[in-house]
């Protein structure tokens, strides 16, 4: 009789992951019959938390993923990284300095931090950042300065933006590139009415504008383009006629630093004589990059640790710091700060943890190329890695919570939809689930919501 019950319980758990399975296979049929889904492709795995198979609908099919890409990038950053590396933002100065005048240069550099200046941490805000370095200035002597601010931006190669991604993406906020030195998230603001200009959130150094802007839409349809280094910028598209924000991707991140610390400088009555640069700019203008001096260091800033950054990596789908972290794993683990060293790192990466190379196909760390193909069964053996690692809470809590109480990262994409993540039935069946779909014609958000809520 000892027997009975452990028997009686697996084989009620048969039954059950029976049921669930032929439901997810209606709604799943139903989907793929609808008008919408003619020519959509689709990939669906759904295991429970021991990685036993409930529902496979071509999870092996390698998709574009649009933003669940970025659970596989914040998971490797967590491991390879560990959740408590900062980034670090470094200022120095070559020269002398006598009787509070540098007959030199001041430097700021960093380790690429790309939360220099975000709004979404506190204490670690810009006007933090300002108080720190004016005070570090201050303390240091220096009343003035006879040469240059130099912002070197030297610590990753030149190449700012993924290969792959959208001109039309390059020049709005979620498209914004990576360089050694970040600011504000390489983000800024326009307040629009109609289709004119009324403020941004902050100067912008040396931008010139061409505005295709038309009023009278229902809703925000523009778009920014700007490229690295470029000093002409262009929206278009159509825009309600009511007062409305744009945010954009800054063109060049480390010379908006510097102009912003010149302008610090000013104000707390530190003359600087020289003008501002960065050491790309020299380069560009064919001169020699300046080295960041090794001596008279004066002030050392850090990041929020990793873990904090990973949170909201994942739950505002930043794209910008899934780059960073590609980069970094690469110049750290691999020597060789480029895209595609990061990309190869991470599939690496994962394949050493037993996915299938072949699923994984990874174009960037963020999700934002459409050139990312990977399968819903790969997401899946993912997220079951990761919840038997030391960081997984870490790396849980970044994930949203949906109002039917799924915790789940989202994708979005033109003609691309994705979800993957955990869910705890009301019955306490644990399930962790990926479904990926491409070329849906219509937003399928609605249709995938109705197989999701088979796992309540």
């Amino acid at each position: 009789m000892k027997n009975v019950f452990p028997i009686f319980l697996l084989s009620t758990q048969m039954v059950l992951a029976q049921n669930i399975a032929q439901k997810l296979d209606t709604a799943t049929k139903n989907l793929m019959e609808s008008s919408g889904a003619v020519s959509s492709n689709l990939s669906f795995y759904v295991s429970d938390e021991n990685g036993n198979p409930v529902y496979d609908y071509q999870g092996n099919k390698g998709l574009s993923t649009a933003s669940t890409q970025k659970i596989f990038t914040a998971a490797a950053a967590l491991e390879g990284l560990g959740k408590n590396y900062t980034f670090k933002t470094t200022s120095a100065y070559s020269g002398t300095l006598s009787n509070g005048t540098l007959n030199g240069t001041l430097f700021v550099t960093s380790t690429g931090d790309p939360t220099l200046g975000s709004w979404r941490y506190e204490s670690y805000k810009p006007e933090n950042f300002k108080q720190k370095l004016i005070e570090a200035i201050k303390k240091s002597g220096i009343k003035k300065i006879s040469g240059d601010l130099i912002v070197d931006d030297s610590y990753f190669d030149h190449q700012t933006i993924p290969g792959g991604w959208p001109w039309d993406d390059l020049g709005n906020y979620y498209g914004a590139g990576v360089w050694g030195v970040n600011w504000r998230e390489n983000q800024f603001d326009i307040h629009i009415n109609g289709t004119e200009f009324k403020s941004f959130s902050y100067p912008l150094e040396g931008v010139n504008w061409l505005n295709d802007l038309k009023a009278g839409g229902s809703s925000d349809q523009s778009l920014i383009f700007t490229a690295p280094h470029s000093d002409v910028a262009l929206i278009n598209g159509t825009l309600p006629s009511k007062p409305v924000t744009v945010s954009g991707a800054v063109p060049d991140p480390p010379l908006q630093l510097g102009v912003e610390v010149r302008q610090w400088l000013k104000e707390s009555g530190i003359d600087l004589a020289g003008k501002v640069v960065t050491n790309s700019q020299l380069e560009i203008e064919g001169k020699k990059p300046l080295e960041f001096p090794k001596q008279n260091v004066i002030l050392t800033y850090e990041s929020p640790t990793l873990d904090k950054i990973v949170y909201w990596f994942l739950r505002k789908s930043i794209n910008m710091y899934g780059e960073t972290l590609i980069k970094t794993l690469a110049k750290k683990k691999k020597g060789n700060p480029s895209f595609k060293t990061g990309v190869a790192y991470l599939k690496e990466f994962w394949k050493g943890k037993g996915i299938n190379p072949a699923m994984i196909n990874f174009a960037d760390g963020s999700g934002l190329s459409p050139q990312n193909y990977v399968s819903a069964k790969a997401e899946v053996q993912a997220l079951l890695y990761a919840k038997k690692q030391s960081w997984f809470e870490t790396y849980y809590d970044g994930f949203p919570t949906q109002d039917n109480g799924i915790k789940m990262k989202s994708g979005t994409m033109r003609d691309t939809k994705s979800y993957a993540g955990f869910h705890t039935s009301k019955e306490g069946k644990k399930y962790v689930f990926s479904i990926i779909i491409n070329n849906y014609q219509g937003s399928g958000g609605a249709e995938l919501q109705k197989i999701l809520n088979v796992l309540k």
